[in-house]
């Protein structure tokens, strides 16, 4: 199976003027971004930013007593790595990957070279932690007044429209970790929303029945973060569609995978 991957799928890398986007994308490296990886913790200081196209990551807060809840998650409209020209206090105290997939990386110090251009791409990046930080607010706002099943259905939706599928790959224990919700709690609360017809669970999936139902019973923390990101610039008629396009090929024989890439 070959799957085709293009910096274009990132929003901020698509929205850059050909004239930027042809100086940066000699920077740029296709990754896997597999589930579960951790790319700081805290203290820690970032080698690499990254550029989600298929995967999203969770960004966490962990408490003294190791209890860890998300404060935001970062897909293909964004990057992860702002503290590279925000400071290491924009750092939070953990990103971890949340959903598999790819994305491409820079070196922390070419895009602070990049950044410090003052040229569109700063601009990008600054209105994207604008973004950044409307999210995690109301994440905070979410968590105060918002029912459990709200919190569920909202972090539902934002998956859907990072990858536009209605199947979600987690488990109980992660979506109890990534909403800093008991595990009992949790389970109750999905019990509720399959019973209502929402959704339906087992070994690890999640399947949105009807979308639409779960983005009623969202709280409207959903659209006003949704409304935060729409408000990113798009790719520009004017800027036709970037050239820089990886075939990537999956094979296996003896049990073994293998992973080739082309330049098309």
């Amino acid at each position: 199976m070959t799957v085709l991957h293009s910096p274009n799928q990132n929003q901020l890398l698509a929205a850059l003027p050909a004239s930027e986007f042809a100086r940066l994308s000699s920077y740029l490296e296709l990754v896997p971004m597999p589930l579960g990886e951790s790319y700081y913790e805290s203290n820690g200081k970032l080698q690499h930013v990254y550029f989600p196209t298929t995967s999203i990551v969770s960004l966490r807060y962990m408490m003294e007593n190791g209890c860890t809840a998300e404060i935001a998650g970062v897909g293909n409209e964004g990057m992860l790595g702002i503290s590279v020209f925000m400071g290491d206090k924009a750092l939070p105290k953990q990103a971890i990957v949340r959903t598999v997939g790819y994305g491409y990386r820079m070196k922390a110090r070419l895009l602070l070279e990049e950044f410090n251009r003052a040229g569109t791409f700063q601009q990008l990046l600054i209105r994207y932690t604008k973004s950044l930080i409307i999210q995690a607010s109301q994440v905070v706002v979410c968590n105060r007044y918002h029912s459990v099943e709200q919190k569920i259905c909202r972090w539902f939706m934002h998956n859907y429209e990072y990858i536009a599928a209605n199947d979600l790959s987690v488990t109980q224990e992660i979506l109890s970790s990534v909403l800093g919700i008991r595990r009992n709690i949790l389970t109750e609360a999905l019990r509720k929303l399959r019973e209502a017809g929402l959704i339906n669970y087992y070994g690890g999936h999640i399947t949105m029945l009807n979308i639409q139902n779960v983005e009623d019973h969202a709280c409207e923390c959903f659209r006003m973060i949704e409304s935060s990101v729409n408000r990113m610039p798009k790719q520009s008629d004017s800027n036709p569609m970037h050239e820089n396009v990886i075939a990537l090929s999956m094979a296996s024989s003896d049990g073994i995978s293998r992973i080739s890439y082309r330049v098309l």
